[in-house]
């Protein structure tokens, strides 16, 4: 039985391309052969086995860049030369069968271990196949690693080559002796330098001087003033030097004819292994195929059956890639009781395209290809395919359009049955239209009835009427835009769809009452079936359209939902756990409080407030006190260095500041002059009170340090302090509860909570961006925060630069870099900090 109809079905559907794209991912002859043998199949389990294979190297391009792919050159030709006694290889020949034997052993250690557990059917491959190293090594002794024959390959040969060099030596000696000589008699030119003819060395000489000179003639200069002679005194020497030079060959050709005696026992076997190496290439090149349009090894299941999602044409995709346009995918089902598939559309809406896509796809399938569906897709197997499509008239055979339309129906009805899959584009046109018709519609009943599957496309209205009407088919539309007068190109299962014709012949400038007269003699109830039948597919399409983007709001709003919900969690979760410890540490230390302070009242109690017993008692409190006023080692520590990164680089930057500004300082004032302050003075903040010292100045703005803290600060904000003031105010600090400590480091975990790691310096002149840069910096060394964010734009890159460079004299950061470029590139700054 035939399972492919008719005889040219690749080239209908565009499979001869498929062939070539695959011969051009071949590294070998061998793995074209493969290619050219490439035929349908229709056993499950072949289908399944070729396609697994290839599904495997194919996660081998993917994960792995060190499978071998040199030197795949189809030794089998040389092999079979030298089975006849007596002959050789030549010494390229062998050179690439070193090279080549070599990449079958790294492809079959390549499988060896972990690798093969994971590619198991691949690994199957390389069971019976031999490494051969007794050969290479037998090779390798003959050959050096450029493929020239070694001087040692046997004891002859050293000693030939050993000839041929001193041999060369001495003649070189002597002809740079005869110019010098011709040239001090004025026979020959200054210049005039040792040339090569025939493989012997000439004396260029002028033709006038060439009797002056004993010696053979070789050859002469186009213009016949120069001749090139061999001298008399050195001919012996040539000849001698190339009957050395025919003895090394003969030496050669003994050391590769005792090579190939050797060989001819495994001739068998190494050709095995080229076979193997032929059939890698192939299954390469599938796998490179697939990687190209996406492909993918679906659910395979052994019935008549196709669940496609999100298919595509492989040769549509790359002529529409080469135009920056994507091809829009198809969905499409069938199986009982829907077998056989009635399409129905305008003119050039994509029906032949549909038709095409599920011929060349399932083709591919059942040639052991893996093919470009969506994952999770399911495919079943066809015992035989058949389609027509196209214009098919022969003069030969004298066969109209028609004609051979009616010769693949005929073909078809005879040899179809439940595991076929028949194709037809424009069912049943090529003759007059209501006779065509009818035999078209009693064509698609008897295919019914054979429960043939089948994809067909028509015009036919009887046939759209015939497939509603009847269990086994079911109507499909390509969608149309009827409003821009443009094709969908999107299947649509269910309804019947609209030619069209009267609203492309509008678009068109065809004249209205023409139209009108159409109508008229087509009858207006005809005229309202397909009106009607386009509002229905309009309709479903708006409100499938509609549809979509409510659930597309909606799964958004369910995400930004879920992400709300957890980050308000994760929050109130926070925010109760700093709660509950800030209430456990302040429990803690009012116990501690509360227990030394009645420990001291009972001990001056019981010690009848005896002096010495006092003091000692005060001590121990005051100690006490100083426990719970001191914070922990460790916070205390990193708290610390942060404090003396930022006080080294305020430092740093006041030392600049006051080099650069002192002059300017000296100058006499010639107002009233406002409370002049210096880096080092001490100062008390007009709204909380409290005192710290000066580090650094920038204009209207002062840094701080207050403690363990520094903070940037305007300087309306601030006024002198006495040093009698700063020690009033260290003792009252040294009398504050700990409470105050408590609130203090709230304080900073709130800031904690409150930091965000990222500023916008957008749009802000380059003074206002770096004092705000440095306040920001500030703020997220006192947090501990390790990384943050600079947005400053890109623009003519001046900001960024005037931002880097402010960066690289801070002490505190530990390094720069851009954004990745998903995320804004170098519009962004990355700064790290120590």
């Amino acid at each position: 039985m035939q399972h492919i109809y008719p005889a040219n079905f690749e080239q209908k559907i565009g499979f001869e391309r498929i062939r070539q794209i695959l011969s051009n991912f071949c590294l070998s002859e061998m793995g074209r052969e493969n290619v050219a043998r490439i035929s349908f199949m229709n056993d499950f389990s072949k289908i399944v086995y070729h396609t697994t294979l290839v599904d495997e190297f194919l996660t081998i391009l993917v994960e792995y860049d060190n499978f071998p792919t040199g030197h795949y050159y189809d030794m089998r030709g040389v092999l079979n030369k030298i089975r006849v006694q007596g002959t050789f290889i030549e010494p390229d020949e062998l050179f690439d069968l070193r090279r080549s034997l070599d990449t079958i052993r790294g492809i079959i250690y390549f499988f060896k271990g972990e690798k093969g557990e994971r590619f198991p059917n691949l690994k199957e491959l390389t069971t019976d196949i031999e490494v051969f190293q007794n050969t290479v090594k037998a090779i390798d002794a003959i050959l050096d690693k450029q493929g020239k024959i070694k001087d040692n390959a046997s004891p002859e040969l050293r000693e030939i080559r050993s000839n041929i060099f001193s041999l060369q030596s001495s003649i070189s000696k002597r002809m740079q002796q005869i110019i010098r000589q011709l040239q001090a008699e004025g026979i020959v030119d200054e210049d005039a330098a040792v040339a090569m003819r025939e493989g012997r060395p000439v004396v260029p000489v002028a033709s006038a001087n060439k009797k002056k000179i004993s010696g053979i003639v070789h050859d002469e200069s186009a213009s016949g003033k120069t001749a090139f002679i061999e001298p008399g005194a050195i001919v012996e020497m040539n000849n001698r030097l190339r009957e050395l030079h025919n003895a090394e060959r003969r030496e050669i050709i003994k050391i590769l004819t005792t090579f190939a005696d050797n060989l001819r026992p495994d001739i068998e076997e190494i050709a095995v292994s080229y076979v193997f190496l032929g059939r890698i290439d192939f299954i390469r090149a599938k796998a490179k195929l697939a990687r190209q349009f996406e492909c993918v090894k679906p659910d395979l299941r052994d019935e008549p059956f196709f669940d496609w999602h999100h298919a595509r044409h492989p040769l549509l995709v790359e002529a529409l890639a080469k135009e920056n346009k994507e091809m829009v995918p198809l969905k499409i089902r069938m199986d009982e009781p829907n077998r056989i598939l009635l399409i129905s559309g305008p003119n050039a809406g994509g029906k032949s395209v549909c038709l095409k896509t599920v011929g060349i796809i399932q083709y591919m399938l059942q040639c052991g290809l893996l093919i470009p569906l969506a994952e999770g897709s399911r495919v079943g197997i066809f015992k035989s395919i058949f389609i027509d499509i196209g214009d098919e008239q022969s003069i030969e055979n004298d066969l109209s359009t028609y004609s051979s339309h009616l010769m693949h129906m005929k073909f078809f009805t005879q040899n179809c049955n439940k595991n076929s899959l028949v194709l037809i584009d424009e069912f049943g046109t090529g003759t007059e239209p209501m006779l065509g018709g009818a035999i078209a519609e009693a064509v698609l009943n008897r295919l019914n009835k054979l429960e043939t599957y089948g994809i067909i496309t028509t015009h036919y209205t009887n046939l759209k009427h015939f497939g509603s009407a009847n269990k086994g088919i079911v109507n499909g539309a390509m969608l149309y835009n009827t409003k821009e007068m443009r094709p969908l190109f999107e299947l649509q299962i269910g309804k019947p769809g609209s030619s069209f014709a009267f609203e492309i012949a509008r678009s068109i400038g065809l004249q209205e009452d023409i139209l009108k007269e159409a109508t008229d003699k087509l009858g207006k109830e005809h005229v309202d079936y397909d009106k009607n039948l386009r509002e229905i597919v309009r309709d479903k399409h708006y409100w499938e359209s509609k549809r979509h983007r409510i659930r597309k709001v909606e799964k958004s709003l369910d995400s930004l939902s879920d992400e709300y919900q957890n980050e308000l969690d994760n929050t109130r979760q926070m925010r109760k756990e700093i709660i509950a410890q800030a209430k456990k540490e302040a429990k803690k230390i009012l116990e501690d409080a509360n227990r030394t302070i009645e420990n001291t009242i009972r001990e001056i109690r019981e010690s009848q407030a005896e002096k010495e017993r006092t003091k000692e008692i005060r001590k121990n409190l005051t100690t006490e006190k100083d426990k719970i006023e001191k914070i922990d080692p460790e916070k205390e520590k990193k708290i610390a260095k942060k404090m003396e990164q930022l006080q080294r680089r305020q430092k740093k930057k006041g030392k600049k500041k006051k080099e650069n500004t002192g002059a300017v300082q000296q100058q006499p004032a010639t107002k009233p002059p406002k409370p002049q302050f210096n880096p080092g003075d001490k100062v008390r903040l007009k709204d909380t009170g409290s005192v710290g010292e000066i580090i650094d100045i920038d204009k209207s703005k002062v840094v701080v340090a207050l403690g363990n803290l520094v903070s940037t600060i305007s300087i309306d904000k601030i006024e002198p302090v006495s040093n009698n003031d700063v020690k009033r105010q260290k003792q009252e600090d040294r009398m504050q509860p700990k409470s105050d400590n408590l609130q203090r480091t709230n304080n900073i975990l709130g800031k904690k909570m409150e930091f965000k790691p990222d500023i916008d310096v957008r749009g802000q002149r380059a003074e206002e961006a770096l004092s705000n840069i440095q306040s920001f910096i500030d703020e997220a060394i006192m947090v501990g925060a390790s990384k943050v964010r600079i947005l400053h734009g890109k623009g003519y890159g001046i900001l960024k630069e005037v931002i880097r460079n402010y960066l690289k004299s801070e002490p505190a950061v530990k390094s720069v870099k851009d954004e990745h470029v998903q995320f804004g590139g170098s519009g962004i700054t990355i700064v790290e900090l120590d």
